[in-house]
């Protein structure tokens, strides 16, 4: 297939050779024929950030052969962090699928980095000792298998979600293991394995049978007693005594593990093997670079391991006093590059080089005929003459010229939507007959004169006789595209923090604010009965049936205090009502403002199908589903003819801006004018840059206006503007100052909307009777998001990160001056910058002095919010321009600055944080193409308080991108709401809390629009039949989780749902005691009496008492019917409850009765 490269002649060479000429992006083809002819392959590249795309091109060109990816850690030499437990799952996959190779030869591919080809590993027989399997019938302890995984590094949790953790319940265990797609749920009976199925970590719910189970290990040092005792005795004999202070030493004596034990890898075991002795047998294939890589990184390690001995001399200042670190010396964990040169001469391994490279004494040169394809694609540099060619008519014209010469032509692109996206703009070009193909197989099928299409991570096109493969960013330019993972549910983890913990203050629909004490089991109708505990005024008690939980809602966040009320009293009922008067009066003139806007019309703007096509095909990303459906949203609005008013909220960087642009594009083209508003002048500059560089080219001119522009400037851009010269402006709140005219304004777009007071948004409503208006925001304030929810507002969400989003890395450790030195040189030597935020101004100066101690290379500005604002933004602009490595700041910088090059931020105390401000501050790194990191570091000997370190794994489990949406909302409470109508809001939170304020205020708006189905939530129907109605402890025994089911169960409605809810409590906890089956029928009965209006409803042995909710009925008419065809049955007493005779001597039947006799009534009531 490839002239001029003949593999089993390369595979026969017994000495070292070098194939030339081979353009980026053909060496998977090499390597597939490579291995195709018979020997396994190892290919050693010098950076890790291909090997995805390598992975995923070896599987079109020869599924059949089976890939290995052995990466290396992914963490610095000597640190104080394990490596990811994806990463190390990972490697283990690779080393024991090598093991298997040498049990049973076949043709294979291992992957691997020069980095991970310098690190020593564990001997083969330890990893295949720790192996393990299992089918279902075996005959297994079930604790035999749980001390297996926590001694290989598993983590045991409440509910697992990610790969490496673990669950233990009754019968049942949980686990996730690496390198499957799916978590398995291990059923035993008695010591049989009775099942394995899969289960999918977000809804928790079985997905399918699995026939068995192989388990590798998920950390490469495991702690067994042998192992311990020697890593023990090493210790000692390498650093002599241990001191009391030293947590490695103390912690894996004791037999847990500890963050970053990895780095001590040589201690635990008699000797360490390279990663070429488990390739024995392979055929090397390497990179032209790797053996300079190889030298670097090998200087780096002794860098760092000398960086560490330095820093282990008694400490200068008390801040750098962290715990102490004595290092292995590297030749135990590492070999040096000459060590792996030599290893890879052994090898006679083949070197690949993309130069014409010439052949001498000691080496012999096989030139391939191939050469990169053309690129049409042009860069931001060249002129803009060159502008008026079109990049798609050139490529068409280039694939019908290869076609004719009988040329097999492949075009390839990153992802699906791409692909699709670009056929059919070649398509609109005239480009016809293309086929998309699945395997490369499949491209010799093709009929003359027809072009193939395929998904393909490659960076850029080549061609090698007769097949000619078109790069998407050859036509399209640099494009940035990362493999989506999946996405875990964010909603999960944030409902799980969300939950009620006890000491929260609450309140409750009828009794009012009161304090959570906690759940417990008391007798009700002789048969016991799950309750929360409530506490109010006085050291009164209430106790809450958990079927009416839903009757609960949170006060306020974390650490709120308030007034508890009276039980009994009647403040609260009045406080109630009179809330809900200036509600309605609220809802009532929110409705008036939004009925005007409907009544007014707005010019209709739509764009050309195909010019639009081509101004989105600029975009250098594949727009995400939910972008998608916000800019068609967008462009109906514009097309509509009514004032558009939406609100899109979207995380930082997931591409609001993109919505932005093509809502300006639409209006521009249609000669309307088109503002932009930023709250700040550096965001001005930075959208200035944005739009010029997108409408380059289109005839549409774009100015600025801010504090950054010279008068003069500012004086013409005014005029330009009150003329209509101008299409699009870009500026800060000055727009909306007194002094500027629009000529005709069509649409207003508001970035970063938290910003701006009410003031300026009144002078943006008298702008925008008529005018498009488009508000952008990743956390809207609470007014906004409220009038959005309450469906004043249109509403649109982001939340899938765009592709190239690499998710931060975050850890969590103590305060060490080493890993803190470690992490801003680290970002400095990659050319980036850093943020190091501290919780209080007071820290500033502390931080300060230890960074000029510790880190004097970097030059440090701070930061906050107390300078003066002329002082404030001419840092940021130095910072931004990269005059300072490192911005020492309080939380001011948590809103909305792009700085592209900083990717590394460090929080100081981060335990002080609220989730909101953490996650704000996280998404101020990782906007660029760069892996961030962000750590936040912890008091040294403090121990955290719970909701503290609850809030911090969210956030690290948090890691995939798009929760700013929830946090928003789950943090309305924390940050307070603001004014819908005037300043007296945040007063009526205070008197209700949080949640039951929104709930009114959703009920106040559907009134006063005239909705008929208004749900009055403030009630829940109370049932008593005396059954146990409980989730035992035995069952659920992780209390946290089990109040999240009873809150979960209060929220249910639909009989559906309860179904839904019983099957995945078989699935997840086992077969259901008689207890929560009851609970869940009480629950269905609750969701008839909602709609029977019944408020009580009591059975006993002689029958059923129903009471109606201020004694009405939905339908009179049928219930008179129904009582008078009961005769003697039915009897109505004076309190006008119905009580019903019927026989029902057990509480299983009383649980049935009463079932049948709401379900009647429920059918009455419709």
């Amino acid at each position: 297939m490839i002239p001029g490269f003949e593999a089993k002649k390369l595979l026969a060479a017994s000495e070292p050779l070098t194939v030339g000429h081979v353009p980026a992006g053909m060496e998977p083809f090499l390597l597939a024929e490579l291995a195709r002819a018979g020997q396994p392959i190892a290919y050693v590249m010098s950076d890790g950030q291909h090997m995805a795309d390598v992975e995923q091109i070896l599987g079109f060109l020869a599924p059949e052969i089976p890939v290995l990816t052995l990466p290396a850690w992914d963490c610095l030499p000597y640190d104080r962090v394990s490596p990811s437990s994806d990463t190390s799952a990972r490697r283990l996959a690779a080393l024991s699928g090598l093991i298997a190779y040498h049990h049973k030869p076949h043709a294979a591919i291992v992957l691997v980095t020069v980095n991970a080809m310098l690190q020593k590993v564990a001997p083969q027989d330890i990893i295949e000792s720790l192996a393990f399997s299992a089918r279902s019938g075996n005959q297994l302890r079930m604790d035999d298998i749980a001390g297996r995984l926590e001694r290989n590094g598993f983590d045991r949790v409440a509910t697992v979600r990610e790969v490496g953790e673990y669950a233990v319940r009754g019968g049942i265990l949980d686990v996730f293991v690496p390198g499957t797609e799916e978590p398995v749920r291990l059923d035993f009976f008695g010591d049989t394995l009775e099942s394995i199925r899969s289960f999918d970590p977000a809804s928790q719910r079985t997905t399918g049978q699995v026939r068995s189970l192989d388990l590798n290990p998920m950390s490469e040092v495991t702690l067994t007693p042998d192992t311990i005792s020697r890593f023990r005795k090493n210790y000692l004999s390498a650093f002599g005594a241990a001191t009391r202070d030293d947590a490695l030493y103390v912690a894996v004596s004791e037999g847990r593990r500890y963050a970053g034990m990895e780095h001590w890898l040589p201690l635990f075991y008699e000797k360490l093997e390279t990663v070429f002795d488990y390739l024995k047998g392979f055929r090397l294939v390497t990179d032209h670079t790797v053996r300079e890589a190889a030298e670097e990184r090998s200087k780096l390690v002794f860098d760092y391991y000398d960086a560490r001995l330095n820093s282990g001399q008694p400490a200068k200042s008390q801040m750098s006093q962290g715990t102490p670190y004595k290092p292995v010396t590297p030749g135990q964990l590492y070999l040096d590059a000459s060590t792996f040169g030599k290893a890879l001469d052994a090898f006679s391994a083949i070197r690949i080089s993309p130069f014409n490279e010439h052949e001498g004494e000691a080496r012999r040169v096989v030139s391939i005929d191939a050469r990169q394809g053309p690129r049409w694609a042009r860069s931001a540099t060249e002129s803009a003459d060159s502008e008026r060619v079109n990049v798609f008519d050139s490529v068409v014209k280039h694939i019908a010229d290869k076609r004719a010469s009988g040329g097999k032509v492949l075009i390839t692109a990153w992802t699906e939507g791409s692909l699709d996206r670009l056929l059919q703009v070649l398509a609109e070009h005239g480009l016809a007959r293309v086929k998309t193909i699945e395997a490369f197989k499949d491209l010799g099928g093709l009929a003359k004169g027809e072009a193939a299409a395929a998904v393909l991570s490659l960076e850029a096109g080549f061609e090698a006789g007769d097949l000619v493969i078109i790069g998407e960013q050859d036509i399209l330019g640099d494009r940035m595209v990362r493999r989506s993972k999946r996405r875990k549910r964010a909603a999960d983890f944030i409902s799980e923090v969300a939950g009620l913990d006890e000491g929260s203050i609450v309140v409750h629909a009828e009794h009012g604010i009161g304090r959570f004490v906690g759940l417990k089991t008391i007798e009700a109708a002789g048969a016991p009965h799950a309750c929360l505990e409530l506490r109010y005024a006085d050291d009164a008690k209430l106790f809450l049936p958990v079927e009416n939980i839903d009757l609960l809602s949170r006060y306020g966040g974390e650490g709120t205090e308030a007034q508890l009320d009276k039980l009994g009293g009647g403040a609260w009922q009045m406080r109630k009502a009179k809330l809900k008067k200036r509600l309605l009066d609220m809802a009532s003139a929110l409705i008036r403002v939004a009925a005007e806007r409907l009544t007014r019309h707005a010019p209709v703007l739509s764009a050309p199908d195909g010019l639009y096509d081509e101004f989105a095909a600029r975009f250098p990303y594949d727009e995400t589903e939910d972008q998608m459906n916000a800019i068609e949203a967008v462009r109906d609005d514009l097309a509509a003819g009514r004032p558009m008013d939406r609100l899109v909220c979207g995380d930082v960087g997931f591409g609001k801006t993109e919505v932005a642009l093509r809502a300006a594009f639409v209006a521009a083209m249609n000669g309307a004018q088109v503002a932009v508003v930023v709250p700040t002048t550096l965001l001005a500059r930075q959208h200035f840059k944005t739009f010029s560089e997108r409408f380059r080219g289109l005839p549409i001119r774009v100015q600025q206006a801010s504090r950054l522009v010279g008068a003069k400037e500012l004086a013409l851009t005014k005029k330009e503007v009150a003329e209509g010269k101008t299409d699009i402006v870009v500026g800060t709140h000055a727009l909306l100052g007194a002094g500027i005219k629009f000529a005709n304004l069509g649409l207003l777009v508001i970035d970063e909307e938290q910003h701006f007071g009410v003031k300026h948004k009144e002078r943006l409503k008298d702008l925008k009777s008529d005018v498009h208006v488009l508000t952008l925001s990743a956390t809207p304030i609470p007014r906004t998001l409220q009038l959005a929810m309450t469906g004043v507002r249109e509403l649109s969400l982001i939340t899938t990160p765009p592709v190239d989003r690499m998710a931060v890395r975050t850890f969590i450790s103590p305060f060490d001056s080493l890993v803190i030195r470690e992490t801003l040189m680290r970002e400095h030597y990659r050319g980036g910058q850093s943020f190091y935020v501290c919780p209080r101004l007071t820290d500033l100066a502390e931080i300060h002095a230890f960074l000029q101690s510790d880190v004097p290379e970097l030059k440090v500005a701070v930061a906050h919010g107390q300078m003066p604002a002329g002082e404030l933004e001419d840092i940021m602009n130095a910072f931004y321009e990269g005059r300072y490595d490192v911005l020492l700041s309080t939380t001011i910088v948590e809103s909305g600055l792009d700085v592209p090059t900083a990717n590394t931020l460090i929080v100081h105390r981060a335990d002080m944080f609220g989730l909101a401000q953490l996650y704000q501050l996280r998404g101020r790194v990782g906007r660029s193409k760069v892996r961030a990191f962000s750590l936040f570091t912890l008091p040294v000997n403090k121990v955290l308080t719970t909701t503290a370190e609850r809030r911090l794994k969210v956030l690290q489990s948090l890691d995939t991108l798009g929760a700013g949406f929830q946090l928003a909302s789950h943090d309305l409470d924390i940050r307070g709401a603001g004014n819908l109508l005037g300043e007296e809001q945040s007063g009526h939170i205070k008197e209700v809390g949080f949640e039951l304020y929104q709930q009114m205020l959703e009920e106040a708006v559907a009134e006063v629009k005239g909705v008929d189905e208004i749900q009055d939530t403030g009630w829940s129907p109370q049932i008593s039949v005396g059954t146990p109605v409980m989730i035992p402890d035995d069952y659920v025994p992780d209390l946290h989780l089990r109040m999240a089911l009873y809150r979960r169960l209060g929220e249910i409605t639909e009989i559906k749902e309860i179904d839904g809810f019983g099957a995945e409590m078989i699935d997840r906890f086992g077969p259901m005691p008689i207890e929560v089956q009851h609970l869940l029928k009480i629950v269905y009965i609750k969701s008839l009496c909602r709609i029977a209006n019944v408020e009580k409803l009591d059975a006993g042995p002689k029958g059923v008492v129903v009471q109606f909710r201020n004694k009405e009925f939905p339908n009179p008419a049928n219930l008179v019917g129904y009582i008078a065809k009961q005769g003697t049955m039915a009897k109505i007493r004076p309190d006008h409850s119905v009580f019903l005779t019927r026989d029902l001597p057990t509480p299983e039947k009383r649980l049935q009765g009463a079932a049948v006799v709401m379900t009647q009534l429920a059918e009455l009531a419709k």
